[in-house]
C-alpha cells in the first residue's frame, strides 16, 4: 500500500512538473515570438513566426496556471508545508492538540463539500462559453468550464485529505505526521 501511494504522489509530481514545463515553453515562445515581430521581414521568411498565430499563448499560460495552482494543492503540496499559526497549539496537551486537529479538519471538510453543489450550479453556465483563443490551439470543444473544472477536483480531494487527517488524528494523536520541527534540525 506504501509503494502504490508513494506511485500516486510522483505520478502527482509529473504532473505538476509537466504542466509548469508546458507553462515555461510557452511563455518562452512568446518572448521569440514577441520580439521577432518588429522583423517583418522574418516572419515572411519564416512563416511560424508570424505573431498572429500566438494569440492563444497567453490563454493557454492563464489555463495552466489555475490547474498548477489547484493541482499542486490538491495533490502535491503536503499537510506539513503548509503555513500554520500554531501558537496556541504547540502549548497545549496532546489530548487538546488531538481535538483542535480533529475538529479543524472536520470544519475545513464540511466547508468544502458544502461548497460542492454552489461551485457544481456555477460552472453550469460555463458549459456555454467558450474561450477566447484556445480554440485555435485545441479546437471548439474547450470551454470555461474545462479550464476550472480542476476547481472541483481540489474541493473533492483536499476534503478527502481532510477527512483522512480528522480520522488519523482520532486513531493515531495530533501529531502522527505532521509539524516535525525536529527532522528541520536534524538535517
Amino acid at each position: 500500500m506504501k509503494t502504490l501511494a508513494t506511485w500516486l504522489v510522483r505520478g502527482a509530481e509529473f504532473v505538476a512538473a509537466m504542466m509548469m514545463a508546458a507553462m515555461f515553453l510557452t511563455f518562452i515562445l512568446q518572448i521569440l515570438v514577441r520580439y521577432s515581430a518588429p522583423f517583418e521581414g522574418l516572419a515572411r521568411a519564416v512563416p511560424l513566426l508570424e505573431p498572429s498565430r500566438y494569440g492563444w499563448t497567453l490563454e493557454f499560460c492563464l489555463a495552466l496556471w489555475v490547474w498548477i495552482i489547484f493541482w499542486g494543492a490538491a495533490f502535491v503540496v503536503r499537510e506539513r508545508d503548509h503555513v500554520t499559526f500554531d501558537m496556541v497549539y504547540g502549548h497545549v496537551s496532546p489530548r487538546t492538540r488531538t481535538w483542535f486537529a480533529i475538529i479543524g479538519s472536520l470544519a475545513v471538510c464540511a466547508g468544502l463539500l458544502w461548497s460542492l453543489e454552489p461551485t457544481w450550479s456555477k460552472f453550469h453556465i460555463l458549459r456555454l462559453k467558450k474561450t477566447a483563443t484556445l480554440n485555435s490551439l485545441v479546437g471548439d470543444w474547450v470551454r470555461m468550464r474545462d479550464i476550472y473544472s480542476i476547481y472541483m477536483v481540489f474541493l473533492v480531494a483536499v476534503s478527502m485529505r481532510y477527512a483522512w487527517r480528522a480520522w488519523a488524528a482520532f486513531r493515531h494523536g495530533a501529531d502522527a505526521g505532521l509539524h516535525r520541527g525536529d527532522e528541520m534540525v536534524e538535517r
